[in-house]
């Protein structure tokens, strides 16, 4: 085949010793290029011939995919619409067998197999030692590498699988790297990610069932690559047609999928973009590929290509550009960083031609055993560069985000139902944060981080992105995003015309946009509250724990009859009203100024037991503030009254019910709920019930319970934000907004696999900061931190994140700690204060409605 050429330029080859000519001074400036013709190539790629695109001047086609990576082109859906962030998956490298039916000539991990035995394959146990040690040291991913089906070609391995399956003859490869990837979720957690080879339809059956993504290079489309003394030579596993067939198996099988190319193995440009076509129109029919690897050829003793030239890296820049120009801004596209020329100066151009991914790299557990003589790079190093050029490093998962989520219907491709199996889908919940990259941290609400860091250790800081050391601690350093900044302007901008994607950009924040988000936070806060932090004394009665729904988060309810709850959790009970009126007594001699009462919906309950709960509490304590029943309570206590839920509430607020507390919102999405709380009121009739409270003189609270299921994430707590906003802004009846994260380890919704690990440090903080944003201006000025599900220290950090309350002192709270957590049973007015005093803020002690406790006469 001859070597293809356009009228502009002699197309490269590279691998063969080409070097670029020097450019004619006549030549137009490549700036010519990128403001008209590069722009009607991309706006039509499809339509495009390959000659228009080796066309286009080197640096055009860098800039243009530079700025589609950084939003010019379209959102980069790939990481959750963060278009600030570049990813990698911390991961552990097994190497399953290092025998392989191919020899291609560049390769110098295939060895040839030995007779001894036992020694073609690692054992099990070998497999998943290397794995403990990889979730220990951070990691998320296990990659299994291999040969490709080695016993097609020796005896020798034929052999030692009949011994592995018990003297079954039928034993394969892809079967044994099938039980290890069993054996890796099962025993480690860890999610493997597959690279086998060319497989059947069966093989990535089964494969799919343990595991979360597999991988196939293409490499290339040239054929012409298979004659003598070319790359691929006698190398039936590297025929295009076989490798785009397996590729798009992958497809029909919904399985997420690696490809790529190696460039610099002697193949022309234009084969380079016919070969990233082919990937293209596969992927425009099935959708299953979820990041492009472009690697270049480094040249290896002993192997046929020693002698070959290194692929220079402007090759792999314009590899890397054209990729993002053919395949938009919403793929990821990887390079290798260990093969990198130049290192950290070839990391910055990468950067700058439309990477946004670096692959997978060790945390210190493993080599690269493909390509051995290069380590692994230090993550700070990367992290570093990341920055400067406007990035924050950030951990993920083996399947990337667009993938797993759904809590934006615009960009949801199905999540883990469609993409994953359900036996997979728990494992990847466990590791995952709200956006479905790595959590990165071993903390979770409800426990204490001392306990947690037995775990693993953390591989991001609270800010979500991989820590580094800055060269400068001067302020001016830190580089905040363009989309931050715009959001954070219409967020406090006079006419307040944001949107919800305004919201959700700040809820996405990491690394110096994290800083950004809540430091304008705590300066509002500062302006609406100064430095006073309020508190209540008051006291939780929980009245009873049986209940007739099924939310999918709830540790505290019972059934009657579930003999499994009493021995997982405890009897169910239900307080009579004396003891009701003994514990507000108790509560009011203690300094109590509010009792807080909930519970189940009991089966027997009608709106009179909810208005005998009231007059207890007042024949306890006369002038103590009543603040009870959820807006699930008010409307079940008015169906069974067959009243309306206003004429309810004024029977309840004249028989002494102050306020309401704002709970069993969780949160205010029908997506969310539908699975979440699917007995429980809809968004609207929420909503509806808490309007009607406002109507009538009686005040709320109004909360969120976030991080728990896959709907659940930042577009749907911006819906919610939104909710809470609007209402208010009708009504003014919200006293104040408090987060909730999700305490998970109880939970049934985690113990079925259902859910992730609660919201992350970064996402809790976010949360507050963000409220503090959103419904600061329509007068929502009290942002509380739950002490309970954070813990007092945590707590108290968040002070400095928008907040300006610590909740109350909370005799006897119940809820929480049945869902696992080691706080929640009281601290005092003392201790609370030392908490509050020792964030810098003043503490006071504040009525249910935040007037000062001093003006109030017991």
């Amino acid at each position: 085949r001859a070597m293809a050429t356009t009228t502009t330029r002699a197309t490269p080859v590279v691998g063969r010793g080409w070097r670029s000519r020097r450019r004619s001074s006549s030549r137009r400036p490549w700036s010519w290029w990128s403001s008209s013709r590069a722009s009607a190539v991309v706006r039509g790629v499809d339509d495009v011939d390959v000659d228009g695109l080796l066309a286009l001047e080197d640096d055009a086609v860098r800039a243009r995919a530079r700025a589609m990576t950084r939003g010019d082109g379209g959102a980069r859906e790939g990481h959750g619409s963060n278009r600030n962030v570049v990813t990698y998956s911390p991961k552990v490298f097994v190497p399953v067998t290092k025998t392989c039916r191919d020899s291609c000539g560049y390769c110098a991990f295939v060895e040839a197999p030995s007779r001894t035995r036992r020694a073609n394959y690692m054992t099990l146990e070998e497999i998943v030692n290397v794995a403990r040690a990889g979730a220990r040291a951070g990691a998320t991913e296990c990659l299994l590498t291999l040969g490709d089906r080695p016993e097609a070609k020796y005896v020798e391995v034929r052999e030692e699988l009949k011994e592995i399956f018990g003297g079954r003859e039928d034993g394969s490869t892809a079967e044994y790297v099938a039980l290890a990837a069993d054996a890796v979720l099962k025993e480690t957690g860890l999610i493997p990610h597959v690279n086998a080879g060319i497989l059947t339809r069966d093989e990535l059956r089964a494969l799919r069932r343990v595991s979360a993504s597999q991988g196939l290079m293409l490499e290339t489309t040239s054929e012409r690559l298979l004659l003598p003394g070319e790359a691929h030579f006698e190398c039936d596993t590297k025929k295009p047609r076989a490798r785009l067939r397996a590729i798009e198996l992958a497809g029909e099988e919904r399985i997420p999928f690696t490809s790529g190319l190696l460039v610099g193995i002697g193949e022309t440009r234009r084969e380079r973009i016919e070969s990233l076509f082919a990937l293209k129109r596969l992927h425009d029919k099935y959708g299953h590929i979820q990041e492009l690897i472009i690697q270049n050829f480094l040249s290896k003793p002993n192997t046929a290509m020693a002698s070959r030239p290194d692929c220079p890296l402007e090759e792999l820049t314009w590899t890397v550009a054209m990729a993002r120009v053919i395949f938009g801004a919403e793929m990821v596209i990887q390079a290798p960083p260990n093969l990198t020329p130049g290192q950290e100066d070839g990391w910055r151009a990468l950067l700058r031609s439309g990477l946004n991914d670096w692959g997978g790299i060790s945390p210190g557990v493993t080599p690269d055993f493909v390509n051995a003589e290069a380590p692994w790079p230090h993550v700070e190093e990367l992290a570093r560069v990341c920055h400067d050029e406007g990035y924050t490093l950030v951990p993920r998962l083996p399947v990337h985000p667009t993938y797993l989520r759904v809590d934006d219907k615009r960009t949801s491709v199905g999540g883990s139902p469609v993409w994953l199996d359900d036996h997979v889908a728990p494992f990847v919940r466990r590791l995952a944060d709200a956006e479905f990259l790595a959590r990165g941290v071993s903390w979770s609400p409800g426990r204490p981080e001392s306990e947690l860091k037995k775990e693993s250790v953390d591989i991001v800081g609270v800010n979500g992105g991989v820590p580094f050391r800055r060269t400068s601690k001067d302020p001016s350093t830190c580089i905040i995003s363009h989309d931050v900044r715009a959001a954070l302007d219409a967020l406090a901008s006079a006419d307040q015309a944001f949107t919800d994607d305004d919201i959700v950009t700040c809820l996405q924040a990491r690394g110096d946009d994290f800083d950004a988000v809540c430091s304008a936070a705590d300066a509002l806060r500062k302006e609406q509250c100064g430095d006073i932090v309020s508190f209540a004394n008051n006291r939780n009665i929980n009245y009873t724990n049986i209940c007739t729904l099924a939310c999918t988060f709830c540790s505290f309810s019972k059934g009657k009859t579930r003999a499994e709850e009493v021995e997982l959790r405890g009897n169910p009970y239900l307080l009579d009203f004396d003891e009701v009126s003994r514990r507000t007594a108790e509560a009011w001699a203690r300094g109590a100024t509010e009792v807080c009462m909930q519970g189940g919906i009991h089966p027997s309950f009608t709106g009179e037991d909810y208005l005998g709960f009231i007059r207890a509490a007042k024949a306890g304590a006369p002038d103590i503030h009543v603040h009870a029943f959820s807006p699930l309570e008010i409307s079940h206590g008015a169906q069974t009254m067959k009243m309306t839920t206003r004429e309810y509430l004024k029977l309840l607020f004249d028989a002494g019910l102050g306020s309401l507390p704002g709970t069993a919102a969780e949160v205010l999405d029908d997506e969310v709920r539908k699975t979440l709380c699917p007995d429980k009121l809809t968004a609207a009739e929420w909503l509806q019930v808490v309007e009607d409270a406002h109507s009538v003189g009686v005040p709320t609270t109004s909360t969120i319970m976030f991080g728990h299921i896959d709907a659940d994430g930042p577009h749907a707590w911006a819906r919610h934000l939104r909710s809470i906003r609007d209402l208010h802004a009708r009504t003014h009846g919200f006293t104040e907004f408090v987060p909730l994260p999700f305490v998970h380890f109880e939970a049934p919704a985690y113990r079925s696999g259902n859910s992730r690990k609660g919201p992350t440090l970064r996402e809790c903080v976010l949360m507050h900061a963000v409220a503090r944003l959103v419904l600061g201006p329509v007068g929502i000025k009290n942002i509380q931190a739950s002490w309970v599900k954070m813990g007092p220290e945590l707590a108290s950090h968040l002070l400095h994140a928008g907040c300006n309350d610590m909740g109350g002192t909370l005799m006897n709270e119940s809820i929480t700690r049945a869902a696992g957590a080691t706080f929640g049973q009281e601290i005092d007015s003392t201790r609370m204060r030392e908490i509050i005093a020792s964030a810098g803020r003043i503490p006071r002690q504040r009525t249910t409605l935040y007037a000062d406790v001093t003006t109030v006469v017991p």
